[in-house]
């Protein structure tokens, strides 16, 4: 165990969060000085600007950062006579991993450090500027100001911080508080049936004005609310998601219980570009800070497919065409928001271009189509997918009272349905199914030859 996990899990509970107020202070003044604010004015500009000034814009910002990536990095250092994004090849995980020194254009004692969770396997080092870092802040900022929030407002955070022991939770102790910019972190990976009363009583008690984290724990502690029939009595203004593909029924039973609005968005640790829910539903494509390809198995372009990435705000490890593994849908190109944003948009985000199951007569069957398999089942809180072999799938299952006999007939139709006749389906009901070691929760995972 790490120095600071000792520390966080062993100290007395106020020491322990006094230390991450002063620890989360310091980051936040990192995030919030320099060029936050001329990168806040720049994006509040550019969201009403017309469609013409946007894509001149983009077409300036992508010339800048391929002229740096190619200038400051061995690794592009080949492809200075480049004429289009195209010319540049595409970027692996694996190349980032066995090649960073050549990637990055700085050191690590010059960079904000950042590692992904690893849920798609290795975890991963990326280096940030710290502009870059100051950007996508005040993006983010820009984007979240829009539902009224602002840093010191109350914020519960679930995300993949270890920051709690089982020796804590026997004492009830369940998240850590920074004092100072009033935000609660939960720790996402003790939420379970048992601990249910903990977690609710700490998050009405502390009755935060916003919620920020993965969705599939605000969802599990949103259904066990709803199965012991509780709802939120104080006012939660919105959910920001984060980390994990929101599904209809994570939207659905949150906002049941929470009474709030949802807006979604899609990044990366990586340093993605951005995807943002508008205020009307819509999904938009932020072109300003950066370049969605979508391409289908041979790499083609392709309305619906894996998403190739260039992003504008890393310049400490340039992602150029980086394939990062998650799949979206786009929407017509003729096709506006009734919000009045030409920003392109976004039919669906479809999750990690692994999150499926492969049936023998249904082909690839994905995280949303499964997903749906709930509907118009009872008793259902949180289920798992897992594919070990071609011609089965075990479905783990954390149920209430109300899934019956009838209502795992049902389940198990409605899986079958998607999954196609040729695919056994092996059901089985436990109490609690385990996070990834990055906190976030997997629906499906395809096992096949791994």
């Amino acid at each position: 165990m790490l120095l600071k996990e000792i520390f966080i899990h062993y100290s007395p509970n106020f020491l322990t969060n006094c230390a991450i107020t002063v620890f989360n202070s310091y980051q936040y003044k990192i995030r919030h000085a320099g060029d936050y604010q001329k990168y806040k004015d720049y994006y509040t500009k550019f969201s009403i600007a017309s469609k013409h000034d946007v894509e001149v814009e983009q077409k300036e910002r992508l010339a800048n950062f391929l002229n740096f990536s190619v200038n400051k990095s061995n690794w592009y250092s080949h492809y200075r006579k480049y004429e289009s994004l195209n010319d540049f090849g595409i970027l692996n995980k694996e190349d980032i991993i066995n090649n960073m020194k050549d990637i990055a254009t700085l050191s690590e004692k010059n960079a904000i450090v950042s590692l992904t969770g690893g849920t798609t396997g290795a975890s991963m080092k990326v280096l940030y500027t710290k502009e870059n870092m100051q950007e996508r802040h005040a993006f983010l900022d820009s984007f979240r100001a829009q539902y009224g929030y602002t840093l010191g407002k109350k914020c519960v955070w679930f995300s993949g911080k270890n920051i709690v022991s089982e020796k804590n939770i026997k004492k009830g102790i369940c998240y850590r508080d920074d004092y100072v910019n009033k935000i609660r972190f939960f720790s996402t990976f003790h939420i379970t049936d048992s601990n249910f009363h903990i977690y609710w009583l700490a998050f009405r008690n502390f009755a935060p004005a916003y919620i920020v984290g993965f969705p599939s724990s605000v969802y599990e502690l949103c259904s066990m609310a709803a199965v012991r029939g509780l709802k939120l009595e104080n006012t939660v203004e919105a959910f920001f998601p984060t980390a994990e593909t929101l599904l209809p029924i994570h939207r659905e039973v949150i906002s049941s219980v929470l009474g709030c609005k949802i807006a979604d968005q899609y990044a990366s640790s990586e340093g993605a570009p951005f995807i943002l829910e508008c205020e009307q539903g819509g999904m938009h494509i932020h072109p300003l800070t950066g370049i969605f390809e979508v391409v289908d198995e041979d790499m083609k372009p392709a309305q619906e497919g894996e998403i190739l990435v260039t992003s504008f705000t890393t310049k400490g490890t340039p992602l150029i065409r980086y394939r990062i593994g998650d799949r979206i849908k786009l929407a017509p190109e003729d096709k506006q928001c009734v919000c009045g944003s030409h920003f392109p948009l976004v039919e669906r985000i479809e999750g990690r271009a692994t999150d499926y199951i492969l049936s023998p007569t249904h082909g690839k069957v994905n995280l949303g189509n499964i997903s749906n398999s709930t509907k118009n089942v009872a008793g259902v809180i949180q289920f798992q997918a897992i594919q070990h072999k071609s011609d089965c799938v075990e479905v783990l299952v954390v149920a209430s009272n109300d899934f019956t006999d009838k209502e795992q007939k049902n389940f198990k139709l409605a899986l079958a349905e998607r999954f196609g006749p040729e695919l056994k389906i092996n059901l089985k009901i436990v109490d609690e199914i385990p996070k990834e070691k990055s906190g976030k929760f997997r629906l499906v995972k395809n096992m096949i030859g791994k």
